[in-house]
């Protein structure tokens, strides 16, 4: 990890679920820190805990025991309403399948986690303006999701999920969902917000693609992770060091 502020903490994260009478492990001691301005990648096969710790730091899960901390919380310390809070206000989402409400346009899209969180029409308004401007999108801010490419429309998910300006933004399969021209282009925002807002990032993927523009990637395997993917150029995943094969 880069020095600087440390921004997610896991320690000693472990996470079960019932299945009658046993008890499968999804993340059995995971530790895991994410610096301020870091793009960070979670691979692994299906089933192999990677959306589980995502919901951890998310706070749409409990772990069933060890630690959470993201901006210097203590996830565990909060209550169902804090939770909520801290949902919408230090975490921003990124789904594979853009999540956009289908009646609303663009910069309504973007408006709604600030009306959520108080902010006045007219400076929410603004704010997703100039967030729509920063992605690419301003001139699409009238259309809704169905006159929108997927490309155009995972964009409009960047600029909503940066909209209460969170500790953190999470992707689950940000590119899943687009053809590589679409997800390259994706990426290059993605990295871009990172050198200029340093924007943090913890992306969890199949995709070569994104592992290429991360700093540093994870291998998860039943639970727990396996290994850290070193690049060979600083800030950035070597093209040798990015291929999934070598991930699992």
């Amino acid at each position: 990890m880069s020095e600087g502020q440390v921004v997610v903490q896991t320690v000693g994260l472990t996470k079960g679920y019932r299945r009658g009478k046993t008890t499968v492990a999804a993340l059995n001691g995971v530790d895991l820190s994410v610096g301020k301005g870091e793009i960070v990648g979670i691979v692994g096969p299906s089933g192999s805990g990677k959306t589980t710790l995502l919901n951890l730091i998310g706070g749409l899960d409990t772990p069933s025991g060890g630690k959470v901390m993201v901006d210097g919380t203590d996830l565990s310390q909060l209550s169902a309403t804090e939770l909520a809070d801290y949902r919408l206000r230090k975490i921003g989402f990124i789904f594979q399948f853009y999540n956009l409400i289908p009646v609303l346009t663009a910069v309504e899209n973007v408006e709604l986690p600030m009306s959520f969180a108080g902010e006045r029409a007219d400076e929410r308004h603004r704010r997703a303006i100039e967030l729509l401007k920063t992605v690419g999108l301003e001139a699409r801010s009238e259309h809704r999701p169905e006159e929108m490419s997927g490309g155009e429309q995972q964009r409009v998910a960047v600029a909503r999920a940066l909209a209460n300006n969170p500790a953190i933004i999470l992707g689950d399969e940000p590119t899943g969902d687009l053809d590589s021209g679409s997800a390259r282009a994706l990426m290059e925002l993605i990295d871009s917000l990172r050198k200029e807002k340093r924007c943090t990032f913890v992306l969890v993927t199949h995709d070569p693609l994104v592992v290429e523009h991360c700093d540093r990637a994870y291998s998860v395997r039943d639970g727990k992770i396996l290994r850290e993917v070193k690049s060979q150029n600083p800030g950035r995943l070597g093209q040798e060091s990015s291929g999934l094969d070598g991930l699992y």
